[in-house]
């Protein structure tokens, strides 16, 4: 099946006991076992090790990224977290992304390092700063792309070249351009992270992770992690996200037709003095972003003349913006990552890779391109 198909259709069949067309709801902590020989004869005994609504999920994420299998998490952060788990050891190293999500630096900096886990925060868009950064005891290299909230990209066929001839897993936090844009796999990544709670959701209705594994021993490494550390999602939101996912395709067509008219209407103003967005010609990494991908995604982020406190007024005056920490909603959202997704980074780490204080980071909605732009034009008007 093809994408579009996949993702109304795929691992989805009708409910077998009264032909419901949306799987069932299944919020049993406990299913009953035929017989103590018959223990796990239809799949399932406890509701954290696995549930039959969940399943469908991690079945239907696994078949979008052409995945071996999948499994889902509470949160972005816990999804990230089983990989951590699944391949570090104490007196291990791990290669980041130098740009990343906040919570990635914050985990890794303030709770793995207290058991030993070293990290390096390498510029995964140089392939040689990746091989560089190797060292004997390194187990896993985790990139981010495009990057939070800078958007560099990795070329991840490049990177996953470097880590295969190590023997290094490589993994890859694809939020931002989910599998219908992207894809990971495909290019050589063994395991693909997601927080749920962004595009696949789409509606600020959920939070939740998945991690998608290449081959069997991967997906059991972070599987034993998901059961052990009883950090499954719930039924409830795996089954909000089927039905959310099912309108993918078309939420991220639309939000990055808008995040393109958004991103030439900012790069035209003068008060404006830097736009970033991977479908603009004038971004630095336009050509790989076109090679790697289908398409540009909805995040963007901008500067405009009168740095950080110009940027805060510009927030503070937007009206159908919303100022928010998600991403990737039908509602078209504006953070500031120095004081919101960004904060726990160290001050001069985000000045190293380029998170300024004045850095406006916009998710691009699906509303009217027209009014977007509008607001954002009083807005500039009073910074």
């Amino acid at each position: 099946m093809r994408f579009r198909t996949t993702q109304i259709h795929g691992g989805v069949e009708p409910d077998p006991t009264t032909g419901a067309i949306l799987p069932p709801v299944y919020q049993s902590t406990t299913f009953v076992q035929p017989s103590v020989e018959e223990y796990m004869a239809k799949g399932y005994s406890y509701s954290r090790t696995a549930n039959p609504t969940v399943r469908v999920w991690e079945r239907k994420i696994a078949l979008l990224e052409g995945g071996h299998d999948a499994a889902a998490f509470g949160t972005g952060m816990s999804a990230i977290n089983a990989v951590f788990m699944a391949f570090l050891n104490a007196g291990d190293h791990c290669i980041v992304s130098d740009v990343a999500y906040g919570g990635t630096y914050r985990l890794a900096t303030k709770i793995y390092t207290r058991f030993g886990v070293e990290f390096t925060f390498a510029d995964t868009s140089d392939p040689g700063a990746v091989a560089t950064a190797i060292r004997s005891n390194t187990r896993l290299i985790l990139t981010e792309t495009p990057a939070n909230p800078t958007l560099k990209y990795t070329d991840l066929a490049a990177v996953s070249e470097v880590a295969r001839a190590q023997g290094i897993p490589h993994a890859v936090d694809n939020t931002f351009l989910t599998p219908y844009y992207q894809r990971p796999l495909e290019l050589g990544a063994d395991l693909v992270i997601h927080s749920t709670t962004k595009y696949l959701d789409g509606h600020n209705a959920t939070v939740g992770g998945s991690v998608v594994s290449a081959t069997p021993e991967l997906h059991e490494q972070v599987a034993f992690v998901q059961n052990a550390t009883g950090s499954i999602m719930s039924p409830f939101v795996a089954w909000l996200t089927l039905q959310g996912v099912k309108t993918l395709s078309e939420r991220m067509d639309r939000q990055s037709d808008n995040a393109l008219k958004i991103a030439r209407f900012l790069e035209s103003h003068p008060k404006v003095t830097t736009v970033r967005y991977p479908g603009l010609e004038s971004f630095p990494q336009h050509d790989l972003a076109k090679r790697q991908a289908s398409g540009f995604g909805a995040m963007l982020w901008f500067e405009v003349e009168g740095g950080r406190e110009a940027g805060i007024r510009i927030m503070d005056s937007v009206r159908l913006w919303t100022l928010a920490e998600n991403l990737g909603s039908v509602e078209s959202l504006v953070t500031h990552p120095v004081t919101m997704t960004h904060a726990d980074v160290d001050e001069t780490e985000r000045a190293r890779v380029g998170i300024t204080d004045g850095l406006i980071r916009l998710s691009v909605g699906l509303e009217d391109a027209d009014d977007l732009i509008e607001d954002l034009a009083q807005a500039l008007e009073r910074a």
